[in-house]
């Protein structure tokens, strides 16, 4: 049984057409930590997360929230408590960007819907640490992509949810932004967040304190940092021959042979 604090995968299958996309898949996500989903294109990853979110629902095994099945858990709770980051989504016509965070605070106004301070706390939290409060009385249209992916990204924050799911969520962001984001869900993880995210850059997997990786479908690896991103468990993944580098501050750099 799943402890209090943990969102959980019990068993996860799922197919698409006859086509199965995840098999028999077993994995615990505390409060307090950040997993990191890694793995080839078409692995499951994406789907995995949809589950775990409780927006696609597995054809077999169950999930987890915190002890309780999640298709047993109301909408609301689970919008209180899950917030969810697509890779991308529709920007609608006309809405500026501190609308489109507050929509994360949906779940959590009463019958009357009236936002109250501590929304509007949440709000400007979310703004200041995305870097986009410059930009919230512009029309999300006019934003870049990394502009609108840091927008997507506060929204899901405006949430202050017990687990944060983000897929592939450095999509679009510069070098400064794609450290800042990293620095970001490793904070929120200390602050007792959980946080899962489907990455595609394995080096961006070193900062997280789990990996899960992934393979037509199935859990191949699971551990440590050190344990699963390492050229022996990843090559046969990949198909490559994978280099992992020592730089001289003793940080680790993955590649793939050019």
């Amino acid at each position: 049984m799943a402890g209090t604090a943990e969102l959980v995968a019990d068993e996860v299958g799922h197919d698409y057409g006859g086509a199965a996309v995840l098999s028999g898949i077993n994995l615990r996500v505390r409060r307090g930590e950040w997993l990191a989903l890694l793995g080839p294109n078409g692995s499951g990853k994406s789907t995995l997360l949809r589950i775990l979110a409780g927006i696609t629902r597995a054809r077999r095994g169950r999930v987890l929230f915190e002890g309780q099945p999640m298709a047993a858990i109301s909408g609301r709770r689970r919008g209180c408590g899950l917030a969810y980051l697509p890779q991308s989504s529709e920007a609608p016509a006309g809405m500026i960007v501190a609308d489109m965070v507050r929509l994360g605070r949906v779940p959590h106004l009463g019958l009357l819907g009236r936002e109250g301070q501590a929304d509007r706390d949440a709000v400007a939290w979310a703004l200041a640490m995305t870097e986009s409060a410059a930009f919230a009385t512009r029309e999300l249209t006019e934003l870049s992509g990394g502009e609108r992916q840091r927008v997507e990204l506060a929204r899901a924050l405006a949430v202050r949810p017990s687990y944060l799911l983000l897929d592939e969520p450095a999509n679009h962001l510069d070098l400064h932004h794609q450290s800042r984001m990293l620095r970001l869900l490793r904070q929120l993880a200390a602050d007792g967040v959980g946080v899962v995210s489907v990455l595609h850059d394995a080096n961006h997997a070193l900062a997280a304190n789990r990996v899960a990786l992934l393979a037509a479908g199935m859990l191949v690896a699971e551990g440590g940092p050190t344990e699963v991103l390492n050229a022996e468990v990843l090559g046969p993944v990949y198909e490559d021959d994978i280099r992992v580098r020592k730089t001289l501050d003793g940080s680790s750099i993955i590649t793939a042979q050019w």
